[in-house]
């Protein structure tokens, strides 16, 4: 991919802006975010040209034997390591990523094999997740919970909204396992406890269109009274 490719996508997509009403659509948040993605491709693309150039200049310099010369095989270094970077960060950007890493995010946690011990590490973790939200930008939502007699969850469903809400916490899921001397352990014995994760992406939001001649309506009367 190229900037020029680039640019000409940019360029269609701020037409867009200018069509009257598109900033209600809801076209218009996936727009602005592609719209961002574009300009931080194009200028890095520049910044590896300008680099290019100073580089071409530097070797220039570099090709007596005075002070100068020294001082310029020092910016090739610097320069080249610069681009280097560069590349790599376009390349990190380029990777196609999973659609659904911006939305909001439904998460469950529920106790597996342990017993009490495992609905107290079903609570820790529900307790790591919410704190953990709370550090990066993720607001979370109880939307349900199963408490047990230990003080734990049988299960616990909450909601997680912010940036790259499902991207960040995605890689979750699966079973989680602990293995530990219980509170409640007198000879201090090991328990091995799991705990299910499960993270969907929440759904977003569709408009239906229904085709008034598709709609069959039957109207029914009663007859005598009432």
């Amino acid at each position: 991919m190229t900037k020029e490719t680039l640019k000409t996508e940019l360029e269609d997509l701020e037409a867009k802006l200018e069509e009257p009403g598109f900033y209600s659509s809801k076209e218009y948040p996936k727009t602005a975010k592609r719209i961002a993605e574009l300009q931080e491709l194009i200028s890095l693309f520049e910044q590896i040209e300008q680099n290019e150039k100073q580089l071409i200049e530097a070797q220039e310099l570099s090709s007596g034997s005075d002070e100068l010369a020294e001082l310029a095989q020092i910016e090739i270094t610097e320069l080249e390591s610069k681009i280097e970077t560069l590349k790599s960060t376009i390349s990190d950007l380029l990777v196609p990523k999973d659609p659904n890493n911006p939305k909001d995010c439904i998460v469950e946690i529920r106790a597996g094999a342990g017993g009490d011990e495992a609905s107290l590490f079903a609570a820790e973790l529900y307790k790591m997740y919410v704190r953990f939200g709370e550090t990066h930008q993720l607001k979370s939502e109880l939307l349900s919970d199963s408490p047990s007699e230990a003080g734990g969850y049988k299960e616990v469903v909450f909601r997680m909204s912010g940036p790259e809400a499902y991207g960040t916490l995605k890689l979750e899921a699966g079973v989680h396992r602990v293995q530990r001397v219980p509170a409640t352990e007198s000879q201090g014995r090991i328990h091995t406890s799991t705990v299910t994760v499960a993270v969907l992406p929440e759904a977003e939001e569709t408009d239906i269109e229904i085709n008034q001649n598709d709609l069959r309506v039957d109207v029914y009367r009663s007859s005598g009274n009432g």
